[in-house]
C-alpha cells in the first residue's frame, strides 16, 4: 500500500516533515485479539443507501462507507476464526434508560422524547443489534458500552489479561469516534494496536482519513487488510509447527 488514504489531505509542509521522520512500527506482539467495534444496525440501517438517504430513517448511519467496509471486515473475521484468534464484539448499551454520551453532554438543555411511531420503535429496539454479516458465534465475547471507548466501564481490559492478549487488531466504526477512543485507551493500557485500514469506516471521508493518519503517527500501525491476514496465516503455521514438535 504505497498511497495512503490520508495522503491527499496533507499539506506540502506535512509531507516534508513526515518524509524527514522514520516511523517506528508498533508491530505485533505474541498474542493478538480481534476487536470489532460498534458494528450494529444503527450505523448500517437495513439496506445499502447513500448517507443522505440513509439518515432519514437511521440518523446514526454511516451510509455506504459501512456497507463498503463490510466484506473486508467479514474476511478479517473469518480469518481470525479459522486461526483461533480471540474475537471480541463491542456494541452500545441500548434501552437502558441512560442518555448517550452526546445527549448527556447537553442534558440540561436537551429534552428527550420517546418514539411513538411503531416503525421508529422497532428501529430503536434493533439499533444496537450487531448486524448478521458479522454476528457473534458461540464462544465470542460481546461487551456493551455507554461511552466512546471500548474500555470505559467495561471488563475488556480484564478479559484481555485473562486471555494473555498483548495486541489488538481493530476494525469497526467510527474511525474518528469510538475506534479512535478505543485505540488511544488501548495504548494507555499498554497494548500494541493494529488498525486495519479497509475495515474501519466513518460517515465523513476527511475525518476518516485524518484520524487514521493521526493514529498511525502517534498510537498504532494502520495496516492494509492483506498484512493483517498474512500475520494471521503465520500464526496458524506457527501453531501447527508447535503441535508437531
Amino acid at each position: 500500500m504505497t498511497e495512503r488514504v490520508w495522503d491527499k489531505y496533507l499539506s506540502e509542509a506535512d509531507k516534508i516533515h513526515i518524509t524527514s521522520q522514520k516511523k517506528t512500527r508498533v508491530g505485533f506482539g505474541k498474542k493478538p485479539a480481534l476487536l470489532l467495534i460498534d458494528l450494529y444496525r444503527a450505523v448500517f440501517g437495513d439496506k445499502p443507501e447513500p448517507l443522505m438517504d440513509a439518515i432519514k430513517t437511521w440518523p446514526s448511519s454511516c451510509g455506504m462507507a459501512g456497507w463498503n467496509s463490510l466484506p473486508h471486515i467479514q474476511k478479517l473475521l473469518a480469518a481470525a476464526r479459522e486461526v483461533g484468534i480471540p474475537v471480541i464484539h463491542i456494541s452500545m448499551l441500548a434501552d437502558s434508560g441512560m442518555l448517550s454520551w452526546a445527549e448527556a453532554a447537553h442534558r440540561d438543555t436537551m429534552k428527550r422524547s420517546e418514539p411513538t411511531d411503531a416503525a421508529l420503535i422497532d428501529r430503536k429496539r434493533r439499533s444496537a443489534d450487531i448486524v448478521d454479516e458479522v454476528a457473534p458465534i458461540p464462544g465470542e465475547i460481546v461487551l456493551r458500552k455507554t461511552a466512546p471507548s471500548s474500555f470505559w466501564g467495561t471488563p475488556l481490559a480484564g478479559h484481555l489479561t485473562y486471555l494473555g492478549v498483548d495486541t489488538l487488531i481493530v476494525a469497526g466504526e467510527s474511525t474518528s469516534g469510538c475506534v479512535r477512543a478505543s485505540v488511544v485507551e488501548a495504548v494507555a493500557n499498554r497494548y500494541r494496536v493494529q488498525v486495519v485500514e479497509e475495515c474501519v469506516f466513518d460517515r465523513h471521508e476527511t475525518a476518516h482519513a485524518m484520524n487514521l493518519f493521526d493514529m498511525h503517527q502517534k498510537y498504532a500501525d494502520v495496516i492494509p487488510l492483506e498484512e493483517a491476514l498474512d500475520h494471521m496465516r503465520a500464526q496458524k503455521v506457527s501453531s501447527a509447527e508447535l503441535a508437531v514438535a
